[in-house]
């Protein structure tokens, strides 16, 4: 897609939220901030609109999107849920948990945002620019990371602006997000799977469901197949520079992601930024994709990163480098 768009930018407020509510009305694409990152929000109903935002993002056409939604009650209407999931959308909505489901009868959401299949992604944000904007315009709005397909997620408006102007019709600018990485996905049909991990801890879905979260088997080549949700794609989140995981030591023309206190020992890196330099997994969820962006304008020869625990966000976290240090096809 050649950028051809005027994209304007509004600061969050009254006059954004109405700007948006009447963008998407038209079949615009509107970025806005969630709690977990920006997203790109085009009317879940308007196959058209969603067909605009595949190509903004340069999106593979298989890949399912999520359908955001201001409460239970309007996700009710679109999705059907079962006892499970009901317990998780009444413990973690609005907040960072995306559940599959199966569609409600005469669901809106067009066959193109849910990539054909019988199942529906659907969330519920807690961020008040996106409960603002989800109220204001009142159906559902797809809204997958406001970025490139596959590069590294915004977390702020000034991200949005590097990937999308000239692609996308309004930025609403809420400032830096809070949680910095997606949302969890858990598919609630047969048996709960983890699909993705994200910014609500596994252990938090296992304590409400009183089970353990089982994971699939592999993640998703982009020449198979579709996913049932976003972020499945092997090769995800990537930045341009080659990313090396684990790093013990530091080679000569890498840039450093660091976590916790030590530094590695090596060569002077071309940059260097910390996800947390007191090892608190929240603040390193909330840097990740930020850093990774600033580090990859370094020209460095590649991203060393330091070893994150799997623990708590840390699941998040690792899946989101793991993906990143794919190559991209």
């Amino acid at each position: 897609m050649t950028p051809n768009l005027t994209t304007d930018l509004h600061p969050a407020g009254h006059d954004a939220t109405q700007a948006a509510a009447r963008v998407l009305a038209g079949g615009g694409l509107v970025a806005f901030p969630t709690e977990t990152v920006y997203g790109l929000g085009a009317d879940a109903t308007d196959a058209r609109a969603v067909a605009r935002l595949y190509a903004a993002k340069g999106r593979p056409a298989f890949n399912p999107l999520i359908a955001h939604v201001g409460d239970l009650d309007a996700a009710r209407r679109i999705a059907r849920f079962d006892e499970r999931s009901l317990r998780l959308a009444e413990a973690f909505w609005p907040g960072p948990l995306t559940l599959v489901l199966p569609k409600a009868a005469g669901c809106p959401v067009s066959d193109l945002a849910t990539a054909g299949l019988d199942t529906l992604a659907v969330r519920v944000p807690a961020h008040p620019v996106a409960q603002a904007i989800l109220r204001a315009f009142g159906k559902p709005v797809v809204a997958p990371s406001a970025n490139i397909s596959g590069h590294v997620s915004p977390t702020t408006a000034a991200h949005v602006q590097g990937d999308l102007a000239g692609r996308i019709d309004l930025i609403v600018d809420g400032g830096p997000v809070s949680v910095g990485v997606e949302s969890t996905i858990v598919a609630c049909l047969a048996t709960p799977l983890l699909l993705r991990p994200g910014g609500l801890p596994r252990a938090d879905i296992e304590r409400v469901l009183g089970t353990k979260l089982t994971r699939p088997a592999q993640d998703v080549a982009a020449d198979a197949p579709q996913p049932l949700a976003p972020g499945m794609l092997a090769s995800h989140y990537a930045p341009r520079t080659p990313v090396r995981l684990d790093a013990r030591d530091l080679r000569p023309g890498e840039a450093l992601l660091a976590f916790g206190p030590c530094p590695l020992a090596g060569a002077d890196a071309a940059r260097t930024l910390n996800l947390s330099t007191t090892g608190d997994l929240v603040e390193a969820a909330a840097n990740l994709f930020g850093h990774l962006r600033h580090l990859d304008t370094a020209g460095a020869s590649a991203i060393a990163v330091m070893a994150v625990p799997d623990e708590g966000l840390g699941e998040a976290i690792n899946d989101r480098l793991r993906r990143a240090a794919i190559p991209q096809h």
